[in-house]
């Protein structure tokens, strides 16, 4: 199968895309190299999947819909794994608008690359912080989770609800993780 994993450099999409190509699976990776996280660590891990055949990265922003969907047509997925998002909840209140541009527009151009060209299922991952300050542990799916205390929280709830839109609108086979 073909699968297009967004945040490729990140140590749980290094490690899906490392899993996915051991499998012989052919894998598209996408991922901004922002310098959030350490820009010299992505570039190695890209480096060691770049050895396997089977892989290839595109670096480029999911807010920049010309190159997300010029690299979603070259990979013709069967399956998205959507991992890409500006974390950390501190520099949220530095920078918000890198929050919203990644995690929301980012997101919804992925989501438009795949009502256009449907793969057979869409994963994205969502956060913890979702449950906001919640007095019951462990977190159950069950938990309330409309009361984001974070913007980044709230960026990641916004794309479960998206993604909830998209598969009941468009069919799109949709799961949302945390």
């Amino acid at each position: 199968m073909r699968f297009l994993v967004t945040g490729s450099a990140g140590f749980i999409g290094f490690h899906l895309c490392k899993r996915l190509l051991a499998d012989g699976h052919l894998v598209d990776g996408y991922d901004a190299m922002t310098p959030y996280y350490d820009i010299t660590l992505k570039e190695r891990r890209l480096a060691l999947l770049a050895r396997t055949n089977g892989f290839r990265n595109t670096v480029g922003q999911l807010e920049n819909m010309a190159a997300l969907e010029a690299a979603y047509r070259a990979a013709a997925p069967d399956v998205v794994v959507h991992l890409a998002a500006q974390a950390g909840v501190r520099y949220s209140l530095e920078n918000p608008r890198a929050y919203i541009e990644s995690n929301l527009v980012g997101a919804f151009n992925l989501m438009e690359c795949a009502r256009a060209a449907p793969p057979r299922h869409l994963l994205m991952a969502s956060t913890s912080s979702v449950y906001g300050v919640s007095a019951q542990t462990p977190f159950y799916e069950t938990n309330v989770t409309d009361r984001p205390i974070t913007l980044y929280a709230a960026t990641k709830k916004s794309t479960e609800l998206m993604g909830h839109s998209y598969a009941h609108l468009w069919r799109l086979p949709t799961t949302m993780f945390r």
